[in-house]
């Protein structure tokens, strides 16, 4: 989504303000020789979802429950980039990680409906099991010689 000077944009209802977002850059990993050992590239961002003043309760709940293995004891929700070399692009790239994340949290899955197989499906199950066992049946050895 299009993010704004103060606001993060997660869909039409939701922004995430700024202020509310904590963000830490720190030395990246890995390959990259002289540039990466002296360059503060990789960047972290926090947001609190339990604390977070323009979550509903629901929206809350759902963010806690669906994304309860993300999320720190504090109630903080980590998402980390370190692709590129710079650290204004990382951030970009770890704030839409962000919102793609809080966006896919708050989709309510449909219940599922129990359903029962149709008579002739059964049927045709039991046709094969029968045919099945008659052609385990015919290849024993019937003991004569």
């Amino acid at each position: 989504m299009e993010t704004e000077a103060n606001e993060l944009v997660v869909d039409k209802i939701l922004s995430i303000p700024r202020s509310e977002l904590v963000v830490r850059a720190s030395r990246s990993g890995g390959p990259g020789g002289q540039h990466v050992n002296t360059s503060s590239t990789r960047v972290e961002v926090l947001w609190n979802v339990r604390t977070s003043s323009v979550l509903f309760d629901d929206q809350r709940a759902l963010i806690m429950n669906a994304l309860r293995t993300r999320l720190s004891a504090a109630g903080d929700l980590r998402v980390v980039a370190s692709d590129t070399r710079s650290q204004r692009r990382n951030r970009t790239l770890a704030e839409q990680r962000l919102a793609e994340v809080v966006r896919r949290a708050l989709i309510v899955k449909k219940a599922r409906r129990k359903t029962r197989p149709t008579r002739s499906a059964v049927e045709r199950r039991l046709a094969e099991k029968k045919l099945q066992s008659k052609r385990k049946h015919d290849r024993r050895d019937n003991g004569e010689d």
